[in-house]
């Protein structure tokens, strides 16, 4: 080609290639590109490095699960004979304190002798729409019908009459679920079991749990040694707070059961104004502690589903979170043991059967006429149930120092 004075001209420039800068083009550009390409290849870089380490401790969290097909296996066996499930969203499930020193850290609460009892069992009633929980404590010497259980050298118990945590010993979880159903008529849709060192991680995930002390305590049996006043316990101090019997208020199991009622009211009050449940740095400590704590029927055996539970439990305000402990009194033939108090237990059972509400007050709270957990008789003289039962206990919102 020539321009058009005859001289040739100059051959033109090869057009750039994607992405590259003209030549004779200003070098600024250039290098604000290649900043923005290697920017985008570090985000990217990060995303998936977040991804993976995500997804190990979301697969480790998981693992940490233990799950206890035997309970779920011998469950089915029976299912003529059990409740049958709600139609509603309401979930109810079963959470045991086994009192077994088997196991990593638990030896020290005493000598192994190949058995395990419920030491604490709470009945968890979880509302339809996140209305409200309900805990209930069942006396681990409350006197109950334990049906014939499989044991775990695959013989059968009997039908009996006798203590409740009985059923743990005999045949298990399955057995005191259940013993349990049979109790209430109340279907036990999960269940959950935990051990003294279980206990301990959990309290301790949470930096401790606040309660308060009239007199200072000295008990070398649940290894508990405290000064009087407000104060913070960790995991082992925490244990010995919930299993103290003797050195603790009259020495009953009734009271220690008001006791670790308000333990585990101001736990999930801690958790829940911490903002644990929201703060990934507090979170997985917490969820760590759980998952390798407890053992759990194949329904909540995973981190989504306990996860869900959690969330479940934060939608509701503290002060419907409610604990009691089932109407009972002095068993009439040994003083020693419990029964129900009539007919204020059949009334709990149905309000939670039917999921409707049940109310709680604290013992100076109520009202003439109005029948409590607290193991009285029944006055004769007293109104027959109202639309709304209530009974003595206390919210999570009230505190243990309250």
């Amino acid at each position: 080609m020539t321009d058009r004075a005859g001289t040739p001209a100059e051959p033109d420039p090869p057009a750039p290639e994607d992405g590259e800068t003209p030549p004779g083009a200003p070098e600024e550009p250039r290098r604000r590109r290649h900043w923005l390409r290697w920017t985008a290849l570090g985000c990217a870089l990060v995303v998936l490095a977040a991804a993976g380490v995500g997804w190990w401790f979301y697969r480790k969290l998981d693992n940490n699960i233990t799950t206890d097909t035997t309970a779920d296996a011998e469950l089915r066996r029976y299912e003529k004979e059990r409740p049958p499930a709600g139609t509603s969203a309401a979930r109810n499930i079963l959470l045991i304190g086994s009192d077994t020193r088997a196991g990593e850290g638990n030896r020290k609460y005493g000598r192994d002798k190949g058995t395990q009892r419920s030491d604490t069992t709470i009945l968890l009633h979880l509302a339809a729409g996140k209305a409200s929980a309900t805990a209930v404590s069942l006396p681990r010497d409350l006197m109950v019908t334990i049906p014939s259980c499989r044991t775990t050298d695959g013989t059968r118990t009997r039908e009996q009459f006798a203590q409740f945590n009985w059923a743990f010993e005999f045949g298990g979880t399955a057995c005191t679920i259940r013993t349990v159903e049979k109790l209430t008529g109340i279907r036990i849709d999960h269940h959950m079991v935990i051990d003294f060192r279980g206990f301990k991680k959990m309290v301790d995930a949470v930096d401790g749990v606040e309660v308060c002390l009239k007199e200072p305590v000295n008990d070398p049996d649940a290894k508990l040694k405290l000064p009087a006043g407000r104060q913070t316990l960790h995991g082992e101090q925490a244990l010995g707070f919930v299993r103290a019997r003797k050195s603790l208020g009259n020495g009953s199991d009734t009271e220690r059961m008001d006791r670790q009622q308000q333990f585990l009211g101001a736990l999930v009050n801690k958790v829940q104004s911490d903002g644990v449940l929201l703060n990934p740095t507090k979170l997985y400590p917490v969820l760590d502690a759980a998952t390798k704590a407890i053992t759990t029927d194949p329904g909540l055996d995973s981190l989504k589903d306990l996860y869900d539970l959690a969330r479940s439990m934060r939608a509701i305000p503290t002060d419907k979170v409610q604990f009691l402990t089932v109407p009972r009194r002095s068993y009439r033939y040994d003083a020693n043991r419990d029964e129900l108090v009539q007919p204020a237990a059949s009334d709990l059972f149905r309000q939670l059967r039917e999921d409707r509400p049940v109310v709680v007050t604290p013992e100076n709270d109520r009202k003439d006429g109005e029948r409590g957990g607290d193991g009285k008789p029944d006055d004769p003289d007293a109104p027959g149930p109202s639309t709304t039962p209530t009974f003595t206990g206390r919210s999570a919102a009230e505190g243990v120092c309250e």
